[in-house]
């Protein structure tokens, strides 16, 4: 597939710096496009808001950012990431949220990681859709101030993308997190709705609390759609209505190293930022770092799956009558934790999920962890 046909080239003086920045190390599409197959993550510029009520930014948003990332100073890893410049824009909507689907397909076979940046949030549709070539089950998770469900005709996509995303046939989704809403934002019949559906959901206050309890659900997360709205806007200026509630940066730039730190997760949208309003370039900054700290987090991957190795102990945790037992498995190394859930219908099917040492302990006092009650119902 020759994906250079689809997108726009960068202009030479998106970045600029010394040898020790990221800029100096990764391959960017300006006269020749970059060698995507052999990379391991690929950023793509998206400048597509058909799907907004408020139009199209006058500056670019994924151009606005490059050259903030590209002036930080490269990480540990090797830095093996490719920009392939912007997406060209389809005819209709459909026919971007068709492209992007076929582009990410494109990349998820050759194992290549994709980072869209840009555009709003509804382009999570294409992202999504990418995965049904993939002829399995997967998970997402959505970061937003807001849960995008609305049922009104004539609403843009990105109030409603989420509706549409968990009503698509076939469905190929097993499991959904929302993360960082403000309840005051998202109608009462929405979260029970999601409730309904045994999805798990992190309120803002929640990760407020402890951005720790963020990670489990992150971490089993095939894919990760994240509004920048979901930022406060005094620490992220780059979206109106102005909102003074939301993630800090720090926050953010937390999740992202959750993100790509997840063994799991092939591919994550930044979506939301637009630069008009952004004056002094503050958000910009905050998107760059985020975008690093994702990178970063990507190289620091363990890739723990093999359970029964010496790299994980096994608990086994018996309840208050009940003669099954509950089998939880801790890293040795980074000290992460799962657990193993059976399906109530047919006792073969198992699946090992994240977890905290939180659930652990819930369990070794008695109690089934809300986390393992809703997988089970996921599984059936």
């Amino acid at each position: 597939m020759n994906l250079a046909l689809f997108f726009d080239p960068l202009t030479d003086d998106v970045v600029a710096g010394p040898g020790t920045t990221l800029g100096a190390h990764v391959a960017r599409f300006v006269d020749t496009f970059p060698d995507w197959r052999g990379a391991d993550l690929a950023i793509i510029g998206l400048n597509e808001w058909r799907g907004s009520a408020a139009g199209t930014p006058a500056t670019s948003a994924p151009d606005a950012i490059r050259p903030r990332f590209y002036q930080l100073q490269r990480g540990t890893g090797p830095c093996r990431l490719v920009d392939l410049g912007n997406l060209r824009n389809g005819l209709t909507l459909e026919d971007t949220y068709l492209r992007l689907r076929e582009i990410v397909a494109a990349l998820l076979e050759e194992k290549t990681v994709p980072i869209l940046l840009g555009g709003s949030h509804d382009l999570g549709i294409g992202q999504f859709l990418a995965y049904e070539t993939l002829d399995r089950a997967v998970s997402l998770t959505c970061i937003d101030a807001r849960v995008d469900m609305v049922e009104e005709a004539g609403v843009p996509a990105e109030d409603s993308h989420l509706r549409r995303i968990l009503m698509h046939e076939p469905n190929f989704l097993f499991n959904f997190g929302q993360l960082a809403h403000q309840q005051y934002l998202v109608p009462t019949s929405v979260l029970a709705a999601l409730e309904k559906l045994h999805f798990e959901t992190l309120r803002l206050g929640q990760i407020r609390d402890d951005v720790r309890q963020a990670e489990p659900l992150l971490r089993q997360a095939d894919l990760i759609s994240f509004d920048l709205t979901a930022l406060r806007w005094p620490e992220f200026p780059g979206y109106l209505p102005a909102s003074p509630f939301g993630l800090t940066a720090e926050e953010a730039a937390q999740l992202c190293w959750y993100a790509g730190h997840n063994d799991q997760l092939t591919s994550i949208g930044l979506y939301g930022y637009r630069p008009d309003h952004d004056l002094l370039g503050l958000a910009a900054s905050t998107a760059a770092t985020m975008l690093w700290y994702f990178v970063e987090g990507y190289y620091h991957r363990r890739y723990e799956t093999d359970f029964q190795s010496r790299r994980f102990i096994r608990y086994a945790v018996g309840l208050p009558g009940n003669p099954a037992k509950l089998v939880f498995y801790k890293a040795k190394r980074t000290e992460k934790w799962w657990m193993e859930v059976e399906s109530m219908s047919d006792h073969s099917v198992r699946r090992i999920v994240p977890c905290s040492y939180q659930d652990y302990l819930r369990a070794a006092q008695g109690d089934l962890p809300n986390r393992w009650i809703l997988t089970q119902a996921l599984l059936g």
